[in-house]
């Protein structure tokens, strides 16, 4: 794909990008797709899918509680729980508002863990990594943050999104519907968003501005970014996805290059 090329005059260091259909072919990659970069928060889509096979698995159920008072596994994996950005105490009552939450995930992570006796990095590794074949990912840390990968996993990824063999079809169409409709928040890094809409992991498009993807993404496109300058969005009418990760912090440059990249994919792919 002539439009991947684009991700040449980013100014970063290392950027790798690729771009596959909802069939599952790769329609077009560039730069070093075998790099492994720090993910960030597109940690999380891997920590939720994970937590998705728990529940299919009956290891744990969505509305079970799990942090703070009135919360549960949903309001975790939607960032309702109430819990603050990066600290175990609550901000707000469960249910109420969109707060953006690493705590969150943490939490959530560590109830999997407790309920099927595994620690979260390696039940994310045999749950979802290993059945994808995606080797060179691995998660040393924190569910909401820390996980380290590659373009070429996380095309493997980005494939089981647009058809899954790990989930049932409605468990995912679940996960990348709106959950708690109509709440407003914070979308890091580009201010208020009202609704600031999400489904169970996955931030939802809809018809938010400014956005991290393009003019012309369907309003159902959903997908992550992370403040490590990483993305991965489905855009489920386009039936592509894409995967761009960098060595660059999260700034001013991303809000201006990654729409224009997304605009052009879309336009390339007609």
């Amino acid at each position: 794909m002539e439009s991947l090329r684009m991700i040449e005059n980013w100014p970063v260091p290392t950027a790798a990008a690729a771009v596959v259909r909802a069939d599952g072919t790769l329609a077009g990659s560039y730069g070093p797709t075998g790099h492994r970069f720090p993910l960030a928060s597109v940690t999380k889509p891997l920590a939720a899918y994970a937590a998705l096979v728990a529940v299919e698995e009956g290891a744990v159920e969505l509305d079970e509680p799990a942090g703070p008072e009135g919360s549960t596994v949903r309001h975790l994996l939607a960032h309702t729980s109430g819990l603050a950005f990066d600290e175990h105490r609550p901000a707000a009552a469960p249910g109420n508002r969109r707060l953006y939450s690493n705590a969150g995930f943490e939490v959530l992570g560590d109830h999997i863990a407790k309920a099927t006796d595994i620690p979260f990095p390696e039940y994310l590794r045999q749950a979802v990594l290993e059945p994808l074949g995606m080797t060179a990912t691995e998660l040393p840390g924190s569910p909401a943050k820390d996980g380290v990968s590659t373009v070429d996993d996380l095309v493997r990824f980005a494939a089981e999104l647009q058809a899954p063999r790990l989930l049932a079809a409605e468990t995912l169409a679940e996960a990348t519907s709106v959950v708690h409709p109509g709440l407003t928040g914070v979308l890091p890094g580009y201010g208020h968003q009202r609704p600031n809409d999400w489904g169970l992991g996955f931030e939802i498009r809809d018809g938010k501005s400014p956005h991290w993807t393009g003019a012309s993404s369907s309003p159902r496109t959903f997908g992550h970014f992370g403040q490590s300058g990483t993305f991965l969005w489905v855009d489920p009418d386009a039936r592509a996805a894409c995967v761009a990760l960098t060595d660059r912090a999260f700034g001013p440059w991303a809000i201006e290059v990654w729409p224009t990249l997304t605009d052009a994919i879309l336009a390339e792919l007609g």
